[in-house]
């Protein structure tokens, strides 16, 4: 081929995206631009953040079991055995042995008769709202509920109403002005993951029993985390298998990835039927159901962890209420130091960054307008040291900010 007829490659780099660039640049002007911190070792509470040596405060590796040495060594096993994949979905030739063992354990363990897995806590709760609800359904849903609650919520085409966050008054008048659905639905998360409150799950299920109501749970934050056997939210208060499907991860206390929901085996079998985020995925790999099901196992049998995690949240709850914000009661391992706006919030960021503290700044849409903050998350592998540490470069940190007016701002 002569040069004058060899044909350029397109660069679509050199392609112009005028609506893309200037929706980007407004995200920089309102301080909400997101980017990518590249961390370079394993989730620990120390870790190596851009080249940088830095406790980490804002992972969901609540009980420091991500690098944990027998989760390693059993997906290692799962690998010489299983492979690296599992090659399809499950219900073509994805449902390994592996799958179901752990479905059993899971279901044992939150006390329900069935449970289902799910790659992962958004495919599971997009699954199973946009599946078991549809159009002529009505959904009451939590006003600060997960992103993936709101997708499935939209996804189901069944009418959502939103209730003020934690407002069972403004829930039981909605759902008694809510007549002529087929099916009603109320759903939350349990423990919020970005005000690190419970959900008032005592008189969600009051409700939903007077006004034949199904009731969801989304566990994900309390996993392994709340109640006397890690359990979750609701056996924290003394309400195991009282809702209708409850859903959990393995990716957060369990140190691993993927999500489970528990439900009644009805349920589940609809769910394997009708769950498009189920049907049309490939099915999660052995070496991770391998980890988790170890993970369960290190749960069940070293209450120590839970507990250790429970001492920190509380050494840095104290610290934190002691600067003068508040702190969720009781006292969980998701706390923030809310800053107002979206600048500060980020400038926050960088200072904790610069003492040698990475705990990620929170901004719209994630969080409500004037509501960004700092969200630090507490590991059991935290040490007190690692506490204390933190604690002097937050004060450092809100000083060098003029700290009393950003307070203020709360």
């Amino acid at each position: 081929m002569s040069a004058e007829t060899e044909t350029k490659p397109n660069n679509s780099a050199e392609r112009p995206y005028p609506l893309i660039d200037e929706h980007l640049k407004r995200l920089r002007e309102e301080d909400r631009y997101r980017f990518l911190r590249r961390v370079e070792s394993a989730q620990e509470a120390r870790i190596t953040l851009d080249g940088e040596p830095v406790l980490l405060f804002c992972s969901n590796n609540y009980l420091g079991l991500a690098n944990h040495p027998d989760l390693k060594a059993a997906a290692r096993e799962a690998v010489d055995r299983f492979g690296c994949g599992s090659g399809a979905s499950r219900l073509i030739s994805g449902n390994m042995s592996l799958h179901e063992e752990l479905e059993k354990r899971l279901a044992r363990f939150k006390q329900y008769p069935a449970c289902i897995l799910f790659g992962s806590g958004y495919a599971a709760n997009v699954g199973v709202l946009s599946s078991l609800m549809e159009q002529g359904d009505v959904i009451f849903s939590d006003a600060l509920n997960h992103a993936s609650i709101i997708d499935g919520c939209r996804l189901s085409r069944a009418e959502v109403k939103v209730y003020r966050h934690c407002n069972t008054e403004h829930l039981e008048s909605l759902i008694r002005e809510a007549t002529g659905y087929r099916k009603r639905l109320i759903v939350t998360d349990t423990l919020f993951s970005m005000d690190g409150d419970l959900a008032p799950l005592p008189d969600l299920v009051g409700l939903a029993r007077r006004h034949d109501c199904m009731l969801m749970l989304d566990e994900a934050h309390a996993v392994g985390v709340m109640g006397a056997n890690g359990r979750g939210a609701a056996e924290h208060y003394g309400l195991d298998d009282a809702a209708d499907i409850s859903v959990g991860t393995l990716g957060k206390a369990l140190g691993s990835f993927g999500a489970f929901a528990v439900c009644r085996p009805a349920i589940r079998e609809f769910l394997v039927n009708h769950a498009r985020s189920l049907i049309y995925s490939t099915s999660l790999p052995p070496p991770v159901l391998a980890a988790a099901a170890k993970a369960l196992e290190i749960l069940e049998t070293e209450p120590e962890r839970r507990e250790r995690l429970a001492e920190n949240a509380n050494r840095l709850a104290q610290g934190i209420r002691a600067l003068g914000f508040s702190v969720p009661d009781p006292v969980t391992p998701i706390q923030s130091v809310i800053m107002g706006e979206e600048a500060k919030a980020m400038s926050l960021c960088e200072q904790l960054l610069l003492r040698g503290v990475y705990a990620q700044g929170i901004r719209p849409p994630t969080v409500p307008p004037e509501t960004s903050r700092i969200r630090f998350s507490l590991m059991a592998t935290h040490a007190d040291e690692d506490i204390r540490n933190t604690l002097d470069a937050l004060a450092s940190s809100l000083a060098a900010l003029d700290a009393p007016n950003l307070r203020r701002a709360r």
